[in-house]
This record gives structure tokens, sequence and C-alpha cells, in this order.
């Protein structure tokens, strides 16, 4: 693939301009991630989980086809007919032939970001298939043409007047009208038309069990549950690094899900699917894309361990101040920025180097994701792959020639200072990035080495 017509930086820039939209935006995710922490610290066993939960995954990923096999062997017993496929083209081609073979034009779906991951909802509306996003967040983006901006909470960039305006332009609701309690009940009038007519649902998979053969789908609507049991054809699309060995196991993973996601106990609803209906037929796809890759890549092979939280969205000081839409990939944040380079490199190169490394990530991971050091490692490994602008690079090579000799860093700092006092607007310039939302400051006196000296310490 080509590089994007806009990076981070650029994009970044796009949703900066609407100050009140930033703070906004960065109170409500930083107000979400205060209940992660008050509900976490209702456990006293909550670190413990933690460990438990990175440690089942560990295992996961040491034995991978080994569980992928004895779900698939337990889940065709109990009569799921299971998919494979190797990358995005391959999955939406399944879902495609199972509904063509049914002849069917219109589907409900409910929230899966392996499908926006595959971009699944434009390839079929090129086939003339209809989807119809049942989450209510889903929902408000697809009538907006936006993608998802956060994986949890798809349209937490739009305010409620915003979503008003959707509304009355697709729904027919009045002018003006931005109470969330009409628009939810419009949106519910809405869609349980499209339930009742729609004879294919297609849901996502938060876990899997090998033991078993069921899957297991968590929402806090109820939208899953509502498409999948009324439909004809249940189809579940799923990652294959959402196995878990034993049902046993979910008591651990429930637990911490929707505490790090939103700061409740537990989602509203964790529907078991172990097999379908009388009459139903149920199909369950196994989606690589790129997975094996990454398992196959030792430094970020733990990235496979999330079980898509949004926790370190949540936290990020640069997620919550530059909008998901900024990372121009579906899954956006601290853990979208390690995922997508594994997809392709020369793609998404910018999005490592769009973090302050300050490790918040890492420490509200449920499953110990060490999700800002892998940053830096991408970053090394596309520095060194050649992904980076040129001129970053010359950069960087620069301040290592010059903080490598201690004469040439003094006698940088000195030229530093010259430059500040005398010529300020050699540095305080359109040229130069990093300026560009800061002021200059006073210059120093003398350096920290000359300060430091006159105290009567030696260097």
């Amino acid at each position: 693939m080509s590089k994007p017509e806009k990076d981070h930086a650029a994009l970044s820039d796009v949703f900066t301009k609407d100050t009140a939209r930033v703070d906004w935006h960065d109170e409500t995710l930083w107000w979400i991630r205060a209940k992660r922490d008050n509900a976490a610290q209702q456990l006293p066993e909550w670190e413990l989980l933690r460990e438990q939960a990175s440690r089942i995954k560990e295992n996961v990923l040491s034995r991978l086809d080994t569980y992928l096999l004895e779900f698939e062997a337990q889940a065709e017993k109990n009569g799921i007919i299971v998919h494979w496929a190797k990358d995005a083209a391959a999955h939406n081609q399944i879902v495609y032939d199972i509904l063509q073979r049914r002849g069917l034009k219109h589907m409900v779906k409910s929230k899966s970001m392996l499908t926006e991951e595959c971009h699944l909802n434009e390839f079929l509306a090129e086939k003339g298939v209809e989807v119809i996003d049942s989450d209510l967040g889903e929902r408000i983006v697809q009538l907006a043409k936006e993608p998802p901006s956060h994986i949890v909470l798809p349209c937490i960039h739009k305010k409620k007047e915003e979503i008003g305006e959707i509304f009355s332009e697709h729904l027919g609701t009045p002018t003006g009208v931005s109470d969330p309690k009409i628009l939810t009940e419009t949106a519910r009038n809405h869609l349980r038309d499209v339930f009742l007519t729609r004879k294919v649902a297609l849901t996502g998979v938060n876990f899997a069990v090998a033991e078993t053969g069921e899957f297991v789908v968590c929402t806090n609507e109820g939208n899953a549950d509502m498409g999948a049991h009324l439909a004809e054809v249940h189809i579940a699309a799923m990652g294959i690094e959402k196995i878990i060995p034993q049902r046993k196991h979910l008591g651990v993973f429930l637990r911490l899900l929707t505490r790090s996601a939103t700061g409740q106990p537990i989602t509203t609803y964790s529907s078991h699917y172990a097999k379908p209906r009388a009459g139903q037929e149920m199909h369950l796809i196994l989606v690589d894309n790129g997975r094996s890759d990454q398992l196959g890549r030792e430094d970020f092979r733990n990235s496979l361990k999330c079980i898509r939280c949004g926790a370190c969205m949540n936290t990020c000081p640069v997620y919550r101040r530059s909008g998901g839409h900024s990372y121009h990939t579906a899954i956006a944040g601290p853990i979208g920025s390690i995922l997508a380079p594994n997809l392709d490199m020369e793609k998404y190169a910018d999005l490592p180097f769009a973090s302050t490394l300050c490790g918040s990530c890492s420490n509200v991971c449920p499953v110990k994701i060490d999700i800002h050091n892998q940053l830096y490692k991408w970053r090394q490994v596309l520095v060194k792959a050649g992904h980076v602008d040129p001129k970053k690079v010359a950069a960087m090579k620069l301040m290592s020639f010059t903080l490598s000799n201690t004469k040439r860093f003094v006698l940088a700092g000195k030229a530093g200072r010259m430059v500040m006092k005398y010529a300020p607007f050699a540095v305080n310039n359109s040229l130069n990035v990093w300026y560009k939302q800061r002021e200059m400051p006073e210059p120093p006196a003398e350096s920290f080495r000359a300060w430091y000296k006159k105290q009567g310490n030696n260097e």
C-alpha cells in the first residue's frame, strides 16, 4: 500500500481546530478513566486478576494452533459451521457467499471491530447489500458516513446536538431536538423494524471457549441478541486470538473487561452462543488477517492479548486530544498504533510516533500488554526499514552526534542560548513544528552545568 494522504499529525490538526471539542473530548474520556480506577479499587484482587488474565493469554498464544483446532472440533459438534479466513478479503467473501446462497440483500450487524478492520460494510455495499449497524453509537457514525472513533464508544467525538441533526436528517426527528432520551427512543423504534425484517445477523466475538466450542458476545444494549435470536442466519466474525482455553477462565476476563472499559462491574448482556436454535443456521469465521505475522514477532506478539476494552485510549493524552479519526485505522489509540504497522508498515509508520511513551496505557491494560514499550520498539523497526521521514532521521542522527560528545554538547548549548536570545525567529517559525502551538521560553542566563559548578560541585 502507498502512504496515506494525511498522517496522524495532519489529521490531528483537523480535530484540534475546534478547541471546545478537544477539551470536552479530553475531559469525557478522562472521566471514564477515573470510573475505571474507582471500579478497579473496589476489588482487592484486581492486580491478581490482571496477572491471571495475562498468563492465560500467554498460554493461548503459545498453543494457539492447538486451541483453535479444539475449538473448531467442538463448535462443529455443536452444529456451528466454521470457516477459516486468512485475510480481510477472504472474510468478506465468506460473508457475501453466505448471503448470496440465500439470495439475501439485507443484513443487521452488531458492533464488530474486526469487520471495521476488514471494511466489510464498504465491500458489501459495492455488492448491493445493505448493512444496518444496530449498536447505537455505530448507527450514529454510519448515518454520518464516518468510521467509529473509539472501539467501545464509537461516536464519543459527537456532541448530542450533532447527533440530533443527524437523526433529523435521516430518521425524521424535529429539528433542534437533542434530548438523549428522545434520540435513544427514536433509534429504538428505527431499529425495531430492522431486527424484525432482517433474516441474517452478524455479531462479533469477545471470547471463544476451546473446551466447549461456544462463543461469548458482550453488549450493553442487547442489540447483538436481538439480531442473532430473530435472524434465520447468525454469522459471527472472530479474530483467531479471541480463544480462551476453558469456560472457567471466562470469569477472569468478564470481571476485567467492562471495569476497564467503562467502569461498570460487568456488561449488561454477556451472551453465550453454543449452537444454532432449531431451524437456524450459525456460521463462525476465524480470521487471521496478519495475526499470525504478529504472533511471529517476538517483540509484538503480546499485543494479541488485547480484549478490546479501550482503557488505553481513555487514558492516553495524545488520543484524548487528537481524536480517534486522526489514527486513520480501524483501531485507534495506543493499541491500534501497535497493531496497524503489522498490517502495513509504510501506511501506518506514523502511528507509533503518536505517543508520549508515558506508560499510562500499559498501567491500565487489563491483560498487562507492555504497550508503551512496543510503541518504542516499533519506532526502531520502522526507522531501520526506511519508513520514517528522512528529515526526522537526519535530525535524530544530528542529535546523536551532538549528545555523544561533551564538548559538542556544551557548544550546542551555548549556541542555543545565543539563538534564543538574539535570533528567536530562527527557531520560532512555521518551519519548526515543535513551536507550532508553543511559546518561546525565556533564554536561560546560564547552563545547568555552569550553575551546578557555582554550587561548589565538581562536574
